[in-house]
């Protein structure tokens, strides 16, 4: 797997990995998370995802050459979440293509995450992600390390925060 910097012409790629996975929860039934309708169909949540590839660090994991999933980083958290009191990295995007689902495309992107916090010289990475049907989500941020600070909601979208000690650069 490759792990290369991306940008604002990635918003398109990230957008269809982001209908995938909405096609995939619809699917599954859970579509409490991100509903029922492709995030590139929706004209806020299409600049939403442009704001991000524009204005943030964008990653893009490749497997034998192809997208397989997209993160995006910042120093400060989005606008629903209270910066920390210390220098931070925020994920504040990370998607896996379905085709890869399974295949450690998330998990080595958070690893990029680390090392980029590490090298900026935050040693606090944070994230947030949606809480609510069986919890599977925030266990996966758990099984990478994070641990839960809070829960908060959006409108009624249920969220947790999560965070994780950073080790400083060598």
């Amino acid at each position: 797997m490759e792990i290369s910097r991306g940008g604002a012409g990635d918003a398109p790629l990230i957008l269809a990995m982001l209908d995938g996975a909405v096609e995939w929860l619809v699917a599954n039934g859970r579509p409490g998370q991100w509903g029922t309708e492709p995030w590139s169909a929706d004209p806020a949540r299409a600049e939403r995802v442009a704001a991000i590839a524009r204005d943030d660090a964008v990653w893009i994991a490749r497997v034998d050459g192809a997208p397989a999933g997209a993160m995006a980083t910042s120093p400060v958290p989005p606008r629903y979440v209270t910066a920390a009191s210390e220098p931070e990295l925020y994920i504040t995007l990370l998607v896996t293509d379905r085709a890869y689902a399974g295949r450690g495309v998330g998990g080595a992107l958070i690893g990029r995450a680390r090392e980029e916090a590490s090298r900026a010289g935050a040693a606090l990475l944070r994230v947030d992600c949606y809480a609510g049907d069986d919890g599977r989500l925030v266990r996966y941020y758990e099984g990478n390390g994070f641990e839960p600070v809070r829960r908060f909601t959006v409108g009624d979208w249920p969220g947790q925060l999560l965070s994780q000690r950073v080790l400083p650069a060598r």
